[in-house]
């Protein structure tokens, strides 16, 4: 505080090339840290959103009746839907794997976001194709007998509500993947200069 109103010659600021910088792969690593844990909130949304589909289903297998959710009519779960909720735990191994840069535990998220996150949403893709298919390509000037082979909830085509769900799952985790290959990249890169040094 002392030095506020004297200025030594030579400290414009100009000096700064000296002066240490971050290493690029700790920005990058901080960086997709912190992306990943937006892909990982993102990821628990979506759960949240197949919790309370598959509510109805729960709820029933417990014997508990809530005459409002069994009013909503809500189409039987299939297998895929419970398979896709396991990939949250997945999501707590991630955020462990980045609290303590740990590549062996995030070689471990990559491998369970892709085998128990995309595995179940591509064979989403493929059991509602049909039905996507019909219902894109039917003609509005056919008669209403058509619409019986396409399955709908409240109004909407089922397999249509599934592709947007797919659309949103997978983008989250494809960045997920993304984020994670360029922390691995900038760990290994580190772990690289460490050993050189």
């Amino acid at each position: 505080m002392a030095s506020r109103g004297i200025m030594v010659t030579g400290t414009n600021g100009a000096d700064f090339e000296h002066r240490e910088k971050i290493a690029i792969q700790y920005q990058l690593s901080a960086l997709n840290k912190s992306r990943l844990k937006y892909c990982v909130f993102f990821h628990h949304i979506l759960f949240l959103v197949m919790l309370a589909k598959l509510s109805a289903d729960i709820l029933d297998k417990l014997d508990i009746f809530i005459l409002e959710i069994e009013e909503l009519q809500i189409p039987q779960p299939l297998w895929w839907e419970y398979i896709w909720c396991l990939s949250l735990i997945f999501s707590f191994l991630g955020l462990a794997a980045i609290k303590r840069n740990n590549v062996k535990q995030l070689k471990h998220y990559i491998y369970g976001i892709g085998v128990l996150g995309f595995g179940p949403l591509l064979y989403c893709v493929l059991y509602y194709c049909t039905d996507v298919w019909r219902y894109l390509s039917r003609d509005e000037d056919e008669d209403d007998s058509s619409e019986v082979e396409i399955e709908l909830w409240q109004g909407y085509p089922y397999g249509l509500l599934w592709y947007a769900f797919v659309l949103l799952a997978s983008q989250v985790h494809f960045f997920q993947l993304y984020f994670s290959f360029n922390l691995l990249k900038a760990w290994r890169a580190r772990g690289a200069l460490r050993k050189a040094e």
